[in-house]
């Protein structure tokens, strides 16, 4: 119940969003048709973080009116509490809270107070309506000569040195709500067209055929747990490593990443020590083949996933059209923009399927996540490009409209030569059976299309061996998909014959007895066509954001040493 005034008026309260006790600000500004107006003269309750403030005197309009004791000083107060990209003015007088402690950049406030109308005009970002507090209720202060972002504007580049803090940062929260209004409308799309959900394994015996590097996972047992263990017969406790197994490489010049228990931490800085009962005359094989082979898994060796694209397949086998989201891992040590460790990628796959059906699926789903994009969340688009001053918002809404250019890889590597050749670029050619880098597709989707990309049947030597081999034997049926940003969609039909099949894992040097498991899906009940693609979700908000490096948009982006 609202308490009274001192006139004995009951001031209206505003309904307070389900499980908490504020109004979420997203409610007042674009949930409501009239932009908050109807709420003036309501008491509300909002909480957030403030990202904008300066002092404001109000005007004495007599000598009666001054009171030394108490400056008629307020506190002009531009609050946004992550909901949306729009911030609230709120006035808070110096009697209720010093200037001192509610203006600092990132202090948190919860307060109480009567909407009106507007008053005060210069701020960043003034909307219609205004808080003028009558009490607050928490106030988290920050500490003005350590606060890391209490400056208003700050690079991109800096903010990735606070992962931790950088979302109060207006651009970081506009991500992270793009990401999730992509997430939304991608999850849309497939219980629309009847997708089942299905979990896949992070952590898998096989490499699922990928050529580049992966993670490979240890069990490092605490000391003490192996003694409990052995007292007491109670179940091992672990604490799970990455070992960076790279291609070609000598396994022994990999290095066991630092686990997150101290007690192995301080036992592995002091040389010459015991270390999980092996001493330093033990080598580092040693040590994986007695823990990882005897004591927790089976005789092979287990990785972080790069894809989750075969296990899929053989739940679309069984249950015809799935996807799933999860994260995937890449041991590289390369800076590319485009790449980080660790991202979260969206794989489908559909029964009977053949390439052009994907193709179409993961065309429509794009568009479908643009729409949604441009109808719930244009605002946080437009206040992304309101620093570059682009014109991002129209080019975003033209990818819902006009359709994709669709290139085969012939045609792709003709047309850049050509253009290369005959203009101006001192860019090198390119030769027929190279990958073609994002920088290239980025310039026939920017520079001469100016709309997104599609390639198709490139050449076998760059895809897995489970993608289908064409009748021309040169190429295989798959696709990729390219926004400004890059790279955002790579799909598939796989090859549904046995025989090729295993021609092409010989023809790769990849161990057949590893994807005996896969081969059994064309052994018994083999469904005929199936296709599948992945949607690089983080490239792809990549590309909402009009964003260049993707470690900008990965809330902890996680990147190699530096060499």
């Amino acid at each position: 119940m609202c308490p009274t005034e001192p006139t004995g008026v009951m001031t209206p309260c505003t309904r307070n969003s389900k499980f908490t006790h504020r109004m979420i600000l997203k409610t007042i500004f674009e949930l409501q048709s009239d932009g908050g107006m109807g709420l003036i003269g309501q008491k509300a309750v909002i909480g957030g973080w403030v990202t904008f403030s300066r002092e404001w005197r109000k005007p004495i309009s007599s000598p009666d009116e001054l009171d030394y004791s108490h400056p008629p000083i307020f506190s002009v107060l531009e609050v946004n509490d992550g909901s949306s990209p729009k911030r609230l003015q709120v006035l808070v007088d110096s009697r209720l809270e010093s200037p001192c402690k509610v203006m600092p950049t990132g202090t948190c406030i919860l307060v109480e107070g009567i909407l009106q109308k507007a008053s005060l005009q210069g701020g960043r970002q003034v909307q219609e309506i205004e808080l003028v507090a009558t009490e607050v209720l928490h106030l988290g202060t920050v500490e003005k000569n350590d606060n890391p972002l209490a400056k208003r504007c700050m690079p991109l580049q800096l903010l990735r040195d606070y992962p931790h803090l950088r979302t109060r940062m207006p651009p970081m929260g506009s991500v992270r709500r793009l990401h999730d209004s992509a997430f939304r409308a991608l999850t849309a799309f497939f219980q629309d067209n009847g997708f089942l959900h299905v979990q896949l394994p992070v952590i898998h015996s096989s490499d699922n055929g990928i050529t580049y590097e992966k993670f490979q996972v240890i069990v490092a047992e605490n000391k003490d747990t192996n003694n409990k263990r052995d007292d007491e017969g109670k179940e091992d406790v672990g604490v799970s490593k990455c070992k960076c197994n790279e291609e070609n490489n000598d396994n022994n010049n990999n290095e066991e990443m630092k686990g997150d228990d101290e007690h192995n931490s301080s036992q592995a800085e002091d040389k010459g020590k015991e270390v999980d009962g092996y001493s330093d005359n033990n080598t580092q094989d040693d040590i994986i083949n007695h823990v990882v082979t005897k004591d927790f898994f089976p005789d092979e060796p287990m990785y972080l996933t790069a894809h989750g694209r075969l296990h899929l397949e053989s739940q679309a086998c069984a249950l015809g059209n799935v996807y799933t989201y999860s994260p995937r891992f890449q041991a590289h040590k390369r800076t590319a923009l485009m790449t980080s460790i660790e991202m979260w990628m969206v794989d489908a796959q559909m029964a009977f399927t053949r390439m052009e059906d994907v193709m179409d699926c993961a065309y429509d789903l794009l568009k479908f996540i643009c729409k949604w994009v441009v109808d719930k969340s244009i605002e946080d688009v437009k206040h992304l490009s309101k620093p570059t001053g682009t014109t991002f918002v129209g080019w975003l809404q033209s990818i819902t409209t006009r359709p994709f250019k669709r290139l085969s890889y012939d045609k792709a590597i003709l047309v850049l030569n050509t253009i290369l050749t005959e203009t101006i670029y001192s860019a090198p050619t390119l030769k027929w059976g190279h990958r073609i880098h994002d920088g290239y597709a980025q310039f026939l989707v920017s520079t001469v299309y100016k709309r997104p990309l599609i390639i198709y049947d490139h050449p076998k030597q760059v895809k897995p061996f489970y993608v289908r081999l064409n009748d021309d034997d040169k190429t295989v049926a798959s696709f990729d998909i390219y926004f400004e940003g890059g790279n955002v969609v790579s799909g598939y039909q796989s090859e549904e014959r046995l025989d090729v099949l295993i021609a092409r894992i010989e023809e790769l040097g990849v161990s057949k007895q590893e994807y005996e498991w896969y081969l059994d899906l064309r052994r018994h009940g083999n469904t005929g066509n199936n296709s599948g693609f992945t949607l690089m979700l983080d490239a792809l908000v990549l590309s909402l954001c009009g964003f260049n490096d993707v470690k900008d948009v990965v809330p902890f982006p996680q990147c190699p040493k530096p060499n």
